[in-house]
């Protein structure tokens, strides 16, 4: 292997491992929870059927120009997209994908961390019987306590920065490939022991009817926006993380196949792991929650109250621990390639990413506690009694408990007041903004200003059919399909 094929980082050793890898940063705490919840709200076998479709549309066309354009430039994404941009004689604002798609990533490991923390705390609970024989409200009580304490919060944020820090600080050989082909196959193990006690539970049945049962009457625009939304962000495009590793991939691995696998493996853990959830909360006559409230109030009360139930769900929030890790990982490296490349140690490089998300990380651990009132883009509208907006006024900064209070109280009229904590602000930045802005501009570059002969010699697609149909992709029907999530997150 010549020293310009490896680059500046080093390459993976084989195809299995970039998949591992890959498969590590798209498969992370929304797979977990995220996916089979909606699954079951928007129609069951009818959304999984159009978030496959969302997936083949949006996802793989654009995942596979990212990990192209990382493969050919065998750079940090910054130095990437400056060197391509100049390459291809594109427009200097493409540069800005390198940029945007590394500080993305860093506010997302700034928050992300602090959200995977809990999942430290709750193996650590549910190993101590903490919730054996639990009710309600014990478990709201406990999670409650947990976001109240800024440091708790703080130390599990902490602790999951010095886990993430500690592989990639090893490089991409030593780190990140031991890293992936020790945590992704344990993910896996997990994964089916847990399915396996899925199916001896009497709710198994409701369950699978929960998600699968094909009711397409419950698919609607907004379910349409969700599909593509979740298929989007789910694959990890536009933070740079999967151009990153794309630029450690092998010359010869194909790419078509390598993205097929990483976007099967994403969606099979995702339908597994509903397929673990729901039949626990329904075999024990609990209602299944969205998002946090499901694996940190609903689920513990279900382990809690099962044989062996400690054991199984301390495996459980190590499964979900390990899916937050690997994600972690990808999430900063853009960052830590680029600081090397500018002559850094990996070691300082580590350190000065993680340092500097955990400084920021602190704004989101308040965010739960000590300046939760405190919020931006504030709207408070005013209500008829049948529910109809009568009036709508915008802050840019409120003490949302001060501002309810100074309310007028007027007969048949509510308020309704919505805004934005420090951590809502930053998810809405990176998911809603950043995100599908760097997909849209990858899809973009490697469809308009990348040559067909630059495009066929990288991405050896065949037949021709093939790479055609994917170009045309690319150039129409991806953007436009990006375009329309990005401006529905605006909305």
């Amino acid at each position: 292997m010549s020293a310009g094929e490896a680059g500046v980082h080093g390459i993976w050793r084989g195809r299995w491992t970039f998949i591992l890898a890959a498969t590590g940063s798209a498969v992370g705490l929304g797979n977990i929870w995220k996916f089979p919840y909606i699954t079951g709200e928007n129609g069951g076998g009818a959304f999984v059927l159009m978030y496959l479709l969302c997936i083949l549309v949006a996802g793989i066309p654009v995942m596979m120009a990212e990990i192209m354009m990382g493969r050919k430039g065998r750079r940090s994404p910054i130095h990437t997209m400056q060197n391509l941009t100049h390459e291809f004689k594109a427009p200097k604002a493409f540069i800005g994908i390198g940029w945007m798609g590394a500080a993305a990533g860093f506010f997302i490991l700034s928050f992300y961390s602090v959200i995977a923390g809990w999942t430290l705390a709750y193996a650590g609970k549910m190993a101590a019987g903490v919730f054996t024989g639990a009710g309600p409200e014990v478990a709201t009580a406990s999670f409650a306590a947990l976001l109240a304490s800024p440091w708790a919060l703080m130390a599990l944020h902490t602790l999951f920065l010095l886990l993430t820090g500690s592989i990639i600080a090893l490089g991409v050989n030593r780190g990140l490939e031991n890293g992936v082909q020790m945590l992704m196959p344990a993910l896996f193990v997990m994964l089916i022991l847990l399915f396996g006690y899925a199916l001896t539970t009497p709710g198994f049945t409701q369950g699978w009817n929960f998600m699968f049962s094909f009711e397409p009457e419950k698919i609607t625009g907004t379910s349409f926006v969700v599909a593509l939304g979740h298929a989007f962000f789910t694959l990890s495009i536009g933070m740079g993380a999967i151009m990153a590793y794309g630029a450690y991939m092998p010359k010869k691995a194909s790419l078509g196949k390598t993205v097929l696998a990483v976007a099967l493996l994403d969606t099979l853990v995702a339908l597994i792991a509903g397929l673990i959830i729901f039949p626990i909360v329904f075999s024990n006559g609990l209602e299944p929650g969205a998002g946090p409230g499901l694996i940190f109030q609903t689920l513990p009360i279900a382990f809690g109250s099962l044989p062996a139930g400690n054991l199984i769900g301390a495996v459980f929030f190590v499964l979900v621990l390990v899916a937050a890790w690997t994600s972690a990982i990808s999430i900063a490296e853009p960052a830590v390639a680029w600081a090397v490349e500018k002559g850094f140690s990996r070691i300082q490089a580590t350190v000065a990413v993680c340092g500097l998300a955990w400084l920021i990380g602190i704004g989101t651990v308040l965010s739960f506690n000590v300046i939760s009132d405190k919020q931006v883009f504030v709207q408070v509208k005013t209500l008829d009694s049948q529910g109809e907006v009568l009036h709508s006024e915008l802050h840019w900064y409120a003490d949302v408990a001060a501002l309810k209070a100074s309310l007028p109280v007027q007969e048949e009229r509510t308020y309704q007041v919505e805004g934005k904590t420090f951590f809502g602000m930053l998810d809405f930045l990176t998911s809603n903004i950043m995100m599908p802005l760097g997909g849209m501009l990858i899809a973009l570059f490697a469809g308009w200003f990348m040559t067909r002969k630059s495009v066929a010699d990288e991405s050896r697609l065949q037949p021709s059919w093939l790479l055609s149909l994917w170009r045309f992709m690319l150039r129409v029907v991806s953007p436009l399909a990006i375009f329309y999530i990005f401006i529905s997150g605006l909305l």
